[in-house]
């Protein structure tokens, strides 16, 4: 049933479509629901150190075909060129006349954390020498704004984020602390301290393979208020995170349509939290006891922030995060509501009541015979048929272009009865 259509006759709409995503504790502490890259490499020293500039965490084990890559998960630390006193600046120990920036070997990747920074500047602010930063007051706009020097970054695939994440359904829950527990231990008083006899098993303290992490240290961040509050920069329209026990605290940054966060790691955790394990390191073995200066008697001599942030690996920091700040349960860890914008187009084709009342389809009516003239296959039998009136049932719209080619079609749920008495008007409905 091809129709003809007037300019008046195409309407074109928005709608949205929301889906609720769920990331439970265990997709992101699991192993083999991580994935790494591994396309750091040093060598001269040792076995040399490998490791990921990110780590994708997948819906399931990741080497399977029906996996979903759910986000990308990195950490980043502010340029020195940027930023004279952060933790990068601070721990370089020269520049060359390139303005190359050199660190000691105790530590580890330090260009690449802050190149990572600057990458997420550049896409979300559009300028790599520029700085996060959030407000002393989630709550007052004009309050000052304070610079976010060591961050983690997670990146919400487009499969899940779809055209942006909707306000204020984001949320998360997160673990400030993460305490070990040692039951062999005589003074089980002294959270965070590993006897002498333990310090080989320190890698499942820091990496939280066998410590127990606070629940007195969950909190709960989520972007409540941020629809009040609308800001825009070069990655879209943000909002702040704040702390949902104090809501005018921010603690983070949501970019809605890049389906990106950006927390805080000073503000989301307790960085002066003591910490011990294996970590990555240029020497003869490839690793190094991190907070090595461990007795029974004194607190590991190591914290999150900032010797984690500078002597760990990527991949160690990233580890540490997933394995002991998001919990290994079956909770949920985070949760939004995802946009998927659907741009509709709709014609209206009409059926006039002397249209379209006859079929083209040969077996319409019976062949002429030299008695009779041909009349209608289908009719009332209840009248004559030489005064049958004709109809059809309408069963396919096809819509064509101004040349007259057919470029779409359009079926009915239902075939529609259409004669002479009935004037009818079909809405085709495209979305893209």
């Amino acid at each position: 049933m091809p129709i003809s259509k007037e300019p008046e006759d195409i309407k074109t709409t928005r709608s949205f479509l929301n889906q609720l995503i769920d990331v439970i504790q265990e997709d992101i502490s699991a192993s083999v629901s991580r994935r790494s890259y591994q396309v750091f490499v040093t060598g001269g020293i040792g076995p040399g150190v490998t490791s990921s500039l990110f780590q994708t965490v997948y819906d399931q084990d990741f080497t399977l075909q029906t996996a979903n890559p759910i986000f990308d998960i990195t950490v980043g630390l502010s340029p020195p060129s940027v930023n004279t006193a952060g933790i990068a600046y601070n721990a370089k120990t020269g520049e060359d006349t390139n303005h190359k920036f050199s660190y000691s070997s105790s530590s580890l990747m330090m260009r690449e954390k802050t190149d990572i920074y600057g990458q997420f500047a550049q896409v979300l602010l559009g300028d790599r020498n520029t700085m996060f930063s959030l407000p002393a007051d989630a709550q007052a706009p004009q309050s000052v704004l304070t610079n976010i020097d060591a961050a983690l970054f997670i990146a919400f695939k487009r499969l899940f984020s779809r055209d942006q994440i909707k306000r204020e359904t984001f949320a998360m829950r997160f673990y400030r602390s993460a305490s070990y527990v040692d039951t062999s231990f005589s003074d089980s008083t002294q959270l965070g301290v590993v006897p002498p006899s333990n310090v080989t098993k320190g890698i499942t303290n820091l990496k939280g393979a066998k410590s127990n992490t606070s629940t007195s240290g969950s909190a709960i961040f989520t972007d409540i208020g941020s629809a009040d509050q609308r800001y825009f920069s070069q990655g879209g329209q943000y909002g702040y995170i704040v702390d949902a026990a104090a809501t005018s605290k921010a603690v983070g940054l949501i970019y809605y349509d890049s389906g990106i966060v950006v927390l805080d790691i000073e503000k989301v955790t307790s960085g002066s939290q003591f910490l011990s394990g294996t970590i990555s390191a240029m020497t003869s073995t490839g690793q190094t006891m991190f907070g090595e200066n461990v007795t029974s008697t004194s607190r590991n001599s190591a914290r999150l922030v900032p010797d984690l942030l500078i002597s760990g690996s990527v991949d160690d920091i990233i580890d540490h995060f997933c394995y002991t700040r998001f919990g290994s349960a079956g909770l949920t860890a985070m949760t939004f509501q995802n946009v998927t914008n659907i741009n509709s187009s709709l014609i209206f084709c009409r059926a006039r009541p002397e249209d379209f009342n006859y079929s083209s389809n040969p077996t319409y009516v019976e062949p002429v015979t030299s008695n009779e003239p041909g009349k209608l296959t289908i009719y009332d039998p209840s009248q004559d048929p030489q005064n049958q009136e004709p109809f059809a049932y309408v069963t396919t719209i096809g819509l064509h272009d101004a040349a007259g080619t057919l470029v779409a079609v359009a079926k009915l749920s239902r075939p529609v009865e259409k004669n002479p008495s009935r004037d009818l008007t079909f809405r085709v409905r495209l979305d893209f």
